[in-house]
């Protein structure tokens, strides 16, 4: 990979809607690309729950776990969008299945004794009609960073309806300029950061 290699990033989509239904999920990852392709970088969509996942934290857990595909295109990629609903105030169970299976790459190292997942950035980007975006985004930078990713300044955006009202993201007329703008500065940050780690790694631990 080259300093002109354009730079990949995979969105990970968490929606607990299965196949081509319509999701707000789908939809903010979606926008977080499209930022991200004006700054040159190529991405794509994996939505996880048509995926059979198995439980577990280990890189293949067998018996026709797809888990070992998906993870060959993380580590293809030089951004993740990890992009989850809110859920009683949580996030998704199909985000929940990532993390643990991300845990896997603690483990999982190079030459260098660092884990594949070093130098890689990671973006959050959580929808819902209710509150719970601040909680699940902290949750998600924990995890994310304990297994290796680096979130870059403000690598968060998000969107939260009315408690307990019926609009969800993917039913406005349009984006609110407040998330439409911390996902510019999200995409803008992430392809920023990237760059910088692909040219200049993390130090080997080992």
């Amino acid at each position: 990979m080259t300093a002109t290699t354009p730079l990949r990033a995979l969105a990970l989509v968490c929606t607990l809607k299965p196949g081509s239904a319509d999701s707000s999920t789908d939809l903010i990852a979606h926008q977080v690309l499209a930022e991200l392709d004006g700054h040159g970088v190529v991405g794509s969509v994996v939505r996880v729950v048509d995926h059979d996942v198995k439980p577990g934290v280990e890189v293949d857990m067998g018996d026709g776990d797809q888990w070992p595909a998906i993870r060959a295109q993380l580590l293809d990629a030089d951004i993740l969008v990890l992009a989850t609903p809110t859920w009683v105030g949580q996030h998704s169970s199909v985000a929940q299945r990532v993390f643990e299976r991300l845990d896997a790459e603690i483990s999982e190292t190079g030459e260098d004794g660092n884990p594949h997942t070093f130098g890689k950035v990671a973006v959050i980007a959580v929808v819902g009609n209710e509150d719970g975006a601040h909680h699940i985004s902290g949750i998600a930078a924990q995890v994310l960073g304990d297994t290796g990713f680096t979130v870059p300044a403000q690598g968060v955006t998000y969107w939260n309806g009315e408690a307990m009202h019926p609009t969800d993201f993917k039913d406005l007329d349009e984006t609110p300029e407040g998330t439409a703008s911390t996902t510019k500065v999200a995409a803008a940050n992430a392809a920023h950061l990237a760059r910088l780690l692909r040219d200049a790694k993390y130090p080997p631990s080992s």
